[in-house]
């Protein structure tokens, strides 16, 4: 397989760290799934940290079709993070992992759409399908959290803090009435 050389250091950037940080995800969501005593949310958030590991493989594969290293310096920084929220969910009561997982996951899922937007400024069309479901999977997991703590009496609270929860998000994308991938240059623009 024939390497091209990407000239986009936002792109490079943005899949280095979406490469290391979907560790962290999945080691956070190690501890949450353990912490959690409900078999069916343990079941869940078990399967939502299994979609980490996988998008984690997939964008494995777009870096090496460009020769893109993997930073040593994510890698350690990520697995730390995520091994301490892996921990701290079993000492931060039910709330807390719920709403800070859908707070994250919120954030995730403009970080597809936009490598997807970054590519196709170099005329690089082969990656969105994926980017797109990558991107639609994080929306999911942040539909997920938040239906889990959408009626909790602390929502309100940490919503006005932390900016997230039943009026707020950090992408565009409802579900309900999705784009297809075609008309989904609309998600995530800044």
């Amino acid at each position: 397989m024939q390497h091209i050389k990407l000239h986009h250091p936002a792109l490079i950037k943005s899949l280095q760290r979406a490469y290391s940080a979907e560790k962290a995800a999945a080691f956070a969501y190690q501890g949450h799934a353990g912490s959690v005593k409900n078999c069916e949310q343990k079941k869940l958030i078990k399967q939502i940290e299994i979609d980490e590991w996988n998008h984690r493989k997939e964008v494995l594969a777009i870096m090496q079709q460009y020769n893109i290293p993997i930073l040593k310096y994510y890698e350690i920084k990520f697995c730390i993070i995520g091994k301490i929220i892996s921990a701290s969910c079993y000492i931060a009561g039910w709330f807390m992992p719920f709403y800070f997982a859908g707070r994250l996951e919120s954030g995730n899922v403009c970080e597809y759409f936009v490598m997807k937007q970054y590519f196709n400024t170099l005329g690089i069309k082969e990656h969105d399908k994926i980017l797109y479901e990558m991107g639609i999977k994080e929306k999911e997991h942040e539909v997920y959290f938040l239906q889990k703590i959408r009626n909790n009496k602390l929502l309100p609270f940490f919503e006005k803090i932390f900016s997230w929860g039943k009026r707020n998000s950090f992408n565009n994308i409802d579900l309900d009435k999705k784009y297809p991938l075609e008309k989904s240059d609309i998600y995530c623009k800044k």
